[in-house]
């Protein structure tokens, strides 16, 4: 295993223990058998840390999956897409919300992550504006109705996915696949309901 992985291994797990607010560079450095200066030859922070913890220690990377959503639009059936990123999103806040919730109690901590992940491009507004612009090109292909709001429908997919997170993570129940699956099929075919021209 290279020193990265261990790095990377000894932060997801200093993370989901500690939260992200109560996570140090030192304790992960520690945690991985290496010095805080070794950590930082692989990362430049904290926050590069949680990302590619969340890139690539998480169950699915769910920004990979939307990243392309929009040229898979007329291909396969919306609903079956959908579901695709309903499981995905329903994983990845699992493993993510835990671990980044504890920013929220320290406001100038949630202010500096929020301004580096705006320096790197990223943060969580983008899954839901990748899902609205593939809504937005299967509207345009007349493939959900032309009365759609692609930002709504968006807005509910994946704020229904969090709230599915946070309350299966506050009441500690363990993940089960079957039962995301069930969940991502019947939230996406609730929305179909009112996406289907």
């Amino acid at each position: 295993m290279s020193t990265r992985d261990r790095m990377l291994d000894a932060a997801a797990h200093v993370m989901r223990t500690r939260g992200l607010a109560r996570t140090t560079t030192k304790e992960i450095a520690k945690a991985a058998g290496y010095s805080e200066a070794a950590l930082y030859k692989h990362f430049r922070d904290k926050t590069d840390l949680f990302l590619a913890v969340l890139v690539e220690r998480a169950p699915t990377n769910l920004g990979s999956a939307v990243a392309g959503l929009t040229q898979r639009a007329g291909q396969g059936s919306v609903q079956e897409t959908l579901e695709q990123v309903a499981r995905g999103a329903l994983a990845f806040y699992r493993v993510g919300f835990p671990m980044a919730a504890s920013l929220f109690a320290e406001p100038d901590l949630l202010a500096a992550h929020r301004a580096a992940l705006r320096d790197r491009g990223a943060g969580p507004q983008y899954i839901g504006i990748a899902v609205a612009a593939y809504l937005t090109a299967e509207r345009d292909l007349g493939r959900i109705r032309s009365d759609a709001d692609p930002d709504a429908a968006a807005a509910l997919l994946i704020g229904a996915c969090l709230q599915h997170a946070f309350l299966s993570s506050f009441a500690g129940e363990p993940a089960d696949q079957d039962a995301t699956d069930q969940i991502a099929t019947a939230l996406v075919r609730t929305l179909m309901s009112g996406l289907n021209p």
